[in-house]
């Protein structure tokens, strides 16, 4: 069964981690490429610059930017980078350095890919 999960880039990782993967555009401040354990950064099915800065983590925009998020992930390239996740066996852990997880767009994220089931 596959297990959609959401943490903080930031945090240790855990066994329950399985397969981790960074999903935000930049690179996070303060993390080394060398140490950031992760096993893959997939900046493809990040929400667009634009959505990125208009959305700018303000909780009352969260409702509208996760709709545009979910639109921009139907298209071409994102669509194809949110398959090979899909198509992860096992857990996977979206990585994101958003201190809100709860408004993030790897929690929309989560959501579209245990939606695919």
């Amino acid at each position: 069964m596959r297990r959609v999960r959401v943490a903080r880039v930031y945090d240790e990782p855990g066994p329950e981690d399985g397969v981790r993967v960074l999903v935000d555009r930049l690179w996070p401040r303060g993390v080394r490429k060398e140490s950031a354990e992760l096993d893959s950064w997939c900046r493809q099915v990040a929400p667009s610059t634009e959505l990125r800065v208009w959305y700018g983590h303000d909780p009352a925009r969260y409702d509208e930017f996760a709709k545009r998020y979910r639109q921009e992930l139907a298209g071409g390239d994102q669509q194809a980078a949110l398959q090979g996740l899909h198509g992860v066996d096992g857990t996977v852990t979206l990585l994101t350095a958003t201190k809100s997880l709860d408004i993030s767009g790897a929690a929309v994220l989560a959501d579209v890919l245990r939606a695919m089931g």
